[in-house]
């Protein structure tokens, strides 16, 4: 069992830092504050290849794995970008496996070498205002009109609606009703938000306000079938290749906020004096602080594990769901560390904990809440019986 990091993984690493550093915690605070994409800092990853990193080398890409792409995606939180930098790029990196693993031969033509060299966005559009993390009740339906299907309904929390030009969107193509299993019957479409159809109304929220989260509604819009991704019927089965990856991006990602809090903290504790000596000398601000850092490193180990599994292809659904709530659950509460070493200063917006503390916060309830990863667990790995 070899833990050394692999030399091409310390040059990525070093590469995303260096990058990184051209965008400091006030460049992403002015962005959260007005609600602006972070155009340069994605076009930057652009142009540095790190976009298409996941994407085979036929179609433009880098051709590498999700233990490079959950790299740059730790290494980008870890910056101080959190959240709003990774969700701005996340999509485009990993996103299109659906498409990839089982799109047609024209579709990965025509929308992937875009993908990879950063020209075109997609958005993902699963959750709806009823079905939530009901995958399987969602209403978006698509009937089939010819050579085209007509597409109506509405999805909620749609990330980068606003900039992007398509969203890979899952939508019932059979009612429910008449299907053998209600897995049956759901289709993955490349559906363009830029048609007419499409209303897109950004969502308020409480943070990473960079990148906007929105409510999308499609009245009437014919999508050609040659947007379809795989087979009519499969989608979510071809939406589950995609979902360990995404676990583990996330964690990923989470571990980076922490990092980032960590880091901001442990310097703070070593340079606040408070009755003639620095805060970090007391057990109550370094004990919290080297038990957030020792739940972080544990966390890294079973992320490192996951991904490592999916890219030599094995089963790793346990694995990835596990990465995920305990990642989230670190990074949080070493950004809930950070908070209360610096008291109120840590309320403050100038100190930038609490825009790590808000978006960590997040990452506990999406794309899937600690709870359902529990009853995945519970019931798929330790056999009890299942509770919803």
């Amino acid at each position: 069992m070899d833990f050394a990091e692999s030399e091409d993984v310390r040059l990525i690493r070093e590469a995303i830092r260096d990058l990184c550093g051209k965008f400091d915690d006030e460049y992403w605070a002015e962005k959260d504050t007005k609600h602006e994409f972070p155009w340069d800092f994605y076009e930057a990853l652009a142009q540095g290849g790190w976009i298409g990193i996941a994407i085979p080398e036929e179609y433009g890409g880098g051709g590498r794995g999700l233990l490079e792409a959950s790299i740059i995606l730790e290494e980008v939180a870890a910056s101080g970008a959190a959240m709003n930098g990774c969700s701005a790029i996340h999509l485009s990196i990993f996103g299109m496996h659906p498409l990839v693993l089982h799109g047609s031969e024209e579709i990965k033509q025509r929308y992937l070498p875009r993908v990879a060299a950063g020209d075109l966005h997609v958005a993902f559009g699963v959750t709806e205002p009823d079905a939530g993390t009901e995958t399987l009740a969602i209403r978006t339906t698509a009937v089939l009109e010819g050579d085209h299907y007509r597409v109506r309904g509405q999805k909620v929390w749609t990330s980068k609606a606003l900039e992007s030009e398509r969203v890979l969107l899952l939508v019932r193509t059979t009612p429910a009703d008449q299907c053998a299993r209600r897995t049956d019957g759901l289709t993955l479409l490349m559906v363009d938000l830029k048609d007419p159809g499409v209303t897109i109304r950004p969502i308020p929220k409480a943070g990473r306000n960079a990148v906007a989260s929105c409510e999308t509604v499609y009245d009437d819009v014919l999508v050609h079938v040659s947007d379809r991704v795989g087979e009519e019927g499969k989608g979510f089965y071809y939406l589950l290749d995609g979902l360990n990856a995404e676990r583990i991006l996330i964690a990923s990602e989470a571990l980076g906020i922490g990092r980032a809090a960590l880091r901001r903290a442990t310097q703070y504790a070593k340079e606040r004096v408070v009755y003639a000596r620095p805060i970090g000398q007391n057990q109550g601000v370094s004990f919290p602080l080297a038990e957030a850092y020792s739940r972080l490193a544990a966390a890294e180990l079973v992320t490192r594990k996951a991904g490592w599994m999916i890219d030599q292809g094995l089963p790793a659904g346990a694995d990835a769901n596990m990465a995920k709530f305990l990642a989230t659950d670190a990074g949080f509460a070493a950004a809930d560390v950070a908070m209360q070493v610096h008291g109120g200063f840590g309320y403050a917006e100038e100190y930038h904990v609490a825009r790590y503390w808000r978006e960590a916060r997040l990452m506990k309830i999406a794309p899937i809440p600690q709870e359902l990863i529990l009853a995945y667990i519970a019931q798929h790995v330790m056999g009890l019986p299942k509770t919803y």
